[in-house]
């Protein structure tokens, strides 16, 4: 593999990245507007569809929200009735959020709008065999490793004198 494709390439590949992310953004925030959310809490109602019992610890590492965003947006979400708080079993200091049943049937509905971030990703990958699927995800995913060791490495790297 070359170590350098020249600037043109990753240019390309970085401008692409940032197209994707921006339609998906416009994406997002018309399926949010759509639900009334914000969307800090589209993003707390999908991460909790995938993977719920969460603290809202986890919730900030795994959204990017910063702690006062991400209180407000959940605080608002358990004030509507999509979100409950429930002490964590391993330490009951700590609260878990989970989707309640309005919570659940908010996410479904999300996940199945025709023209929302699943529905319109899934029509998007038709275009692809299977392989070229595995091979662009497998790309992305060496991509992400990389951009993430990049970050840990200016995480480490810095220190105070």
């Amino acid at each position: 593999m070359k170590e350098e494709h020249g600037v043109a390439g990753y240019m390309q590949l970085m401008l692409s990245f940032a197209e994707v992310q921006k339609n998906m953004l416009r994406i997002i925030q018309k399926s949010a507007v759509e639900a009334g959310l914000s969307i800090p809490q589209y993003s707390i109602i999908m991460t909790l569809f995938r993977c719920s019992g969460i603290t809202q610890k986890a919730m900030a590492e795994k959204t990017f929200l910063p702690k006062s965003t991400l209180s407000q947006a959940v605080d608002g979400l358990v004030k509507e009735g999509y979100v409950t708080r429930q002490p964590m079993i391993c330490d009951r200091r700590e609260m878990g959020l989970e989707l309640s049943q309005a919570g659940v049937a908010l996410a479904e509905k999300i996940h199945r709008q025709e023209d929302g971030l699943h529905r319109v990703f899934e029509k998007a990958s038709w275009q692809f065999t299977e392989q070229q699927l595995e091979e662009l995800i497998t790309a992305h995913q060496m991509i992400s490793s990389r951009l993430t060791a990049t970050e840990m490495e200016g995480a480490t790297t810095c220190s105070k004198s």
